[in-house]
């Protein structure tokens, strides 16, 4: 167990380290004042064209659910200091016959005593709670660590979306080029009396289409833009787009290779610190079977006498019938809970692989054959129809069908590769570090399909 509190607390300062040479990468450049009015200082950062790593800077910045744990953290640092402190001596004023009757009817009988009690937790209580403390801090930093993953799990799926919405929108941009220019064409045609004027209303209306699809691709791209916005808490998104490497795939490890790094995930590495803290709760309820020592040292005045005495005593509790049985059972049954709860979330995360690896096969599968085969022949067929209707070889109709058959393909390619991309992302989210630190093949560059 010792083994591994030690590999937990490595694997901590590991993301720690990676953290803070991502947030010192990202923030190279100062922030300086926003001009706009009534614009928070640093939002122009968020403007124009936006890169991953400004959009994961601004996220680890500003996200409200990272703010709660941070002060979760620092709450039960408090917690711990408090753990340490040893209970405060008790002062205690009492006199005795101040008034009364008979020989009492004045104060010249009167006693005083000056009692200072302090209690000596003994079975070393303190040392035990501190570190059941310091433990439950070590746990609310795990927390934090996976919901950061978590968050930027998200945060990088949003980015995705963004992404391949923008290239959606310059497909049906060129969809759209290409539809006015059928338009011309066959419209010029129609006035020579080449065609029939029904092309024309044809024509007219793939032009129609053309533009609902554009428009409804717009929108897509505006709310992929807000939902991103909303991963660092701006509501309202102030930048144009953002830029990344969407075309580019890498060939994947094994399932194998894969599982055998899931250790390395924050959800399941927590729980190694979560049995070292049920083991130290164990070892604070044995020590509550320990009875703490009460010394009370006082000072006393007889009047009567005009004398001064000293009082010594102490206090110690009889543990005959509680000597913390229960919560010393508790203790032990909670530390059995954890070791099943540990083994059941082995057992999550393994499915969970199993499932997004599925979705990454075959998300990788369909972006290879949608760019090697399927995108390559679309073209050809789409160039060779484009060209025999200009000679009268084909018709209006083969001429949409070709069209839609290659953007058809080529949007087919693009959700191929954003679910690729989100894919590895939930991979990564899971074995806890970058997919490409566990590739032993060369990587495999798809780039942009030609127009």
């Amino acid at each position: 167990m010792a083994m591994q509190s030690k590999q937990a607390t490595q694997m901590k300062r590991l993301l720690k380290q990676t953290l803070l040479l991502l947030v010192a990468v990202c923030l190279t450049v100062q922030p300086a004042l926003a001009a706009e009015k009534n614009i928070p200082e640093n939002t122009h950062l968020m403007r124009g064209v936006l890169t991953l790593d400004q959009v994961i800077a601004e996220v680890l910045l500003k996200n409200p659910s990272l703010q709660v744990f941070s002060l979760e953290v620092r709450a039960r640092e408090a917690r711990k200091l408090q753990a340490g402190l040893w209970p405060s001596p008790q002062l205690q004023i009492q006199a005795e016959d101040i008034a009364g009757t008979g020989q009492f009817d004045s104060t010249r009988n009167t006693q005083t005593t000056v009692q200072l009690s302090q209690w000596i937790r003994l079975g070393g209580k303190i040392a035990k709670k501190e570190r059941v403390a310091e433990l439950s801090k070590d746990l609310a930093e795990w927390d934090y660590e996976i919901s950061r993953m978590n968050i930027l799990t998200r945060t990088g799926q949003a980015f995705i979306d963004v992404l391949k919405n923008q290239e959606q929108m310059k497909l049906a941009e060129k969809l759209i080029s290409l539809a006015d220019t059928n338009l011309k064409v066959i419209t010029l045609r129609a006035e020579s009396g080449k065609v029939s004027p029904i092309q024309v209303v044809k024509a007219k209306i793939a032009r129609s289409k053309t533009g609902l699809t554009a428009r409804k691709t717009k929108s897509q791209v505006d709310t992929a833009r807000r939902r991103l916005s909303t991963t660092w808490a701006a509501p309202t998104p102030l930048f144009k787009g953002v830029v990344g490497d969407f075309f580019r795939i890498e060939n994947i490890p094994s399932y194998e290779a894969l599982l055998t790094n899931l250790g390395k995930n924050p959800s399941l590495a927590r729980w190694a610190a979560e049995i070292s803290h049920r083991q130290a709760n164990i070892e604070f309820e044995k020590s509550k079977a320990i009875p703490d020592l009460q010394l009370q040292g006082a000072y006393r005045r007889i009047e009567e006498l005009q004398a001064n005495t000293l009082v010594l005593g102490i206090s110690i509790p009889l543990n005959f019938f509680d000597r913390n049985q229960g919560g010393i059972k508790e203790a032990h049954h909670r530390l059995e809970k954890a070791n099943a709860e540990q083994a059941a979330i082995r057992l999550q995360l393994q499915s969970r692989l199993a499932d997004t690896y599925n979705r990454l096969a075959i998300a990788h599968q369909q972006a290879t054959v949608l760019k090697q085969d399927i995108l390559p022949g679309a073209k050809t067929a789409f160039d060779a129809v484009q060209e025999g209707y200009r000679y009268g070889k084909f018709g209006l109709l083969d001429v949409l069908d070709s069209q839609r058959t290659l953007f058809d393909s080529r949007s087919r390619y693009l959700e191929a590769l954003g679910e690729y991309h989100k894919a590895v992302l939930d991979i990564e989210r899971i074995i806890g570090e970058p997919l490409s630190s566990r590739l032993p093949l060369k990587e495999n560059s798809m780039e942009e399909p030609k127009s």
